[in-house]
């Protein structure tokens, strides 16, 4: 129970990280000074949660994890919510479970049980929904879609990682390593400092995103990826929810967006209803 309840609490951070990410990048001239900004705050909560437990052995490889996630994954992340929107990237993503599960179910020898597999497709039918709009609005843009399925591919990669190394370091340690290899990334991207302007726009992303990052990571430390993953990707409510309360105006949310992040929502209750 412990881990369903840590991954609920990282998919609702994500959620928010994702309207926050909306709501600051109106205005920027691109999405690169971005990510680095809400990278660079999230190290430092993790750095701070590391601090907790003072053990730093074994993070090393999780420094090549974070070259996946959040190095590659957050820079498309943060183009698909300004190509698409906060609402749609949440549920495009939400697909990464299939993925997820199915790497697991692969690589790490996970029981494959019928509740995780109709969990994990009423999940992913949610992002097909989006993918089959007919009502698009405007600015729904094919390419917003593609940044959205290559960052779900990248989380799903990361997931797996992790739980295949999770006995080697500590959740926060583990956390602070990935996400010093993500900033590394964004910088590299980015090539200059964030501005004072950047970090303050993306200052509540980037907090929301750390602390998801520590309670992602302890939930992979006590429970598996066909348990954890698909309970993550309930972010896709907490992004379409937060969305229509705060940016429905330029999100043109319609039933289809509605009934695809329901699919996500009963998809994630099933799996933790049967932890």
């Amino acid at each position: 129970m412990t881990a369903v309840l840590l991954a609920l609490g990282s998919a609702a951070l994500f959620g928010g990280m994702t309207v926050a990410l909306r709501l600051a990048l109106p205005g920027l001239p691109n999405a690169s000074g971005a990510t680095l900004a809400t990278v660079v705050v999230a190290l430092g909560v993790a750095v701070a949660a590391s601090f907790v437990r003072h053990d730093f052995h074994g993070a090393w490889p999780f420094l090549l994890t974070g070259l996946l996630a959040p190095g590659g994954s957050q820079a498309l992340f943060t183009l698909a919510v300004r190509e698409i929107g906060a609402s749609r990237t949440s549920v495009a993503v939400g697909a990464a479970p299939l993925v997820a599960v199915a790497i697991a179910l692969v690589f790490l020898d996970e029981p494959l049980r019928v509740p995780l597999v109709v969990g994990a497709l009423a999940i992913v039918a949610g992002g097909v929904l989006l993918a089959v709009e007919r009502d698009r609005p405007g600015h729904l843009r094919a390419r917003g879609l593609l940044f959205a399925a290559g960052a779900a591919t990248m989380f799903a990669t990361r997931d797996n990682l992790i739980r295949a190394l999770h006995a080697d370091a500590s959740p926060q340690t583990a956390a602070a390593a990935t996400l010093l290899a993500g900033t590394v990334v964004a910088a590299l991207w980015t090539r200059r400092a964030p501005t004072r302007t950047e970090l303050t726009r993306f200052a509540p992303a980037g907090l929301m995103f750390g602390l998801s990052y520590v309670l992602l990571f302890e939930a992979y430390w006590r429970g598996r990826v066909s348990v954890v993953s698909p309970l993550v990707a309930t972010e896709s409510l907490w992004g379409v929810a937060l969305a229509a309360l705060l940016v429905r105006h330029t999100e043109g949310m319609g039933r289809r967006l509605a009934l695809g992040a329901l699919l996500v929502v009963v998809g994630g209750a099933v799996i933790g209803a049967t932890r």
